[in-house]
């Protein structure tokens, strides 16, 4: 990924369109990306990691990376000198929310400082209710071998696509066996679980455009909205009308 250096780094508020791209660039700091309302993908060389508004995404420095909002995105960027992150991992992670950490990213970005170095100590708090959370990534591992890339290709041009892995490597130019060991190899799981977080990062998009758990699960290749309801509570930690639910309580 070539990426050019962004520095200062980005901090504030602002309002993305849907489908806004920023092209890959990188900080000397580290960087909290929030979006409020709306989901924001952001891509490395190790793949895709998708944060709708109950979810902030961590970028260390010196870290290669783009983002891509989905919806009308209320995106709040927060600074984390090099020091001050130290705490958190050297890769990129997405983090659950808590509403501490919520409002002091709201004020961080919301707000002007009305006293020296209270930003400062916010800032510091945030780490520390990072460094005490799970990481709660969606993180979609992206291939490097051509015949692989080809099944991912496909797929992510259609993720309600049902092509069996046999299927897929017949259109690919590679047996069954053969993508299924560089599913392991290469991206770290199998070829199911693979295309179920690629269909999990579409039904958070669309769940955070306002779609319904029931054109969201036939859209994304589930079908019946039971077994999306299942696998999204099983790697997320809660139903989509729960996460749909949240949404609608964050601020506008």
């Amino acid at each position: 990924m070539t990426a050019r250096l962004l520095d200062p780094v980005p901090s504030g508020a602002g309002r993305l369109p849907h489908g806004f791209r920023m092209e890959p660039h990188h900080h000397t700091q580290g960087q909290l990306v929030y979006a409020a309302t709306g989901a924001l993908a952001t891509t490395t060389e190790r793949g895709t990691w998708v944060a709708p508004a109950t979810r902030v995404t961590w970028t260390p420095p010196g870290f290669p990376h783009a983002h891509r909002g989905y919806g009308e995105t209320d995106i709040r960027l927060v600074a984390i000198p090099a020091g001050l992150g130290g705490e958190l991992a050297a890769r990129p992670r997405v983090f659950a929310v808590s509403p501490l950490l919520r409002e002091i990213l709201l004020t961080l970005t919301g707000r002007p400082e009305t006293r020296p170095g209270a930003h400062d100590r916010l800032r510091a708090v945030a780490v520390d209710e990072l460094a005490e959370t799970d990481d709660q990534s969606l993180h979609l591992p992206e291939p490097r071998d051509d015949r692989l890339r080809a099944v991912t290709d496909r797929l992510h041009a259609d993720p309600g696509d049902n092509a069996t892995l046999g299927e897929l490597g017949r259109a690919a130019g590679a047996s069954e066996r053969t993508l299924s060991r560089l599913f392991h190899a290469e991206l770290g799981m199998s070829f199911h679980r693979w295309r179920t977080v690629l269909r999990l990062h579409h039904g958070l998009i669309h769940l955070s455009a306002g779609r319904s758990v029931t054109d969201t699960a036939l859209a994304c290749g589930w079908s019946n909205p039971t077994s999306f309801i299942e696998a999204f509570t099983e790697v997320v930690g809660q139903t989509p009308g729960r996460y749909q639910t949240e949404l609608r309580r964050h601020p506008r």
